[in-house]
């Protein structure tokens, strides 16, 4: 909803995949709204698979903060562009 209220719109299908992930890997809503991120600006845009895999990655390395999530990200040979 923070994203949206930025100028960015969701399908509802991608909403529910959102929603889904959070479930699925019981993370907390920072975690997700930082898979989200990195997904949008590695991708461009929503992509469902890659935003569940990176959930889970996130999820699997404890990543707290956004200082580790964009280490893992690099780590994993992926860039996100700003």
């Amino acid at each position: 909803m923070d994203l949206e209220s930025k100028g960015f719109k969701f399908k509802d299908d991608a909403i529910s995949f959102i929603y889904f992930g959070k479930q699925s890997t019981g993370s907390d809503d920072y975690v997700v709204s930082l898979a989200i991120e990195l997904t949008l600006k590695t991708q461009k845009r929503f992509d469902g698979s890659f935003y569940l895999s990176l959930l889970e990655r996130l999820k699997e390395h404890n990543v707290k903060t956004k200082r580790e999530a964009y280490r893992l990200m690099e780590v994993m040979g992926l860039k996100a562009h700003n």
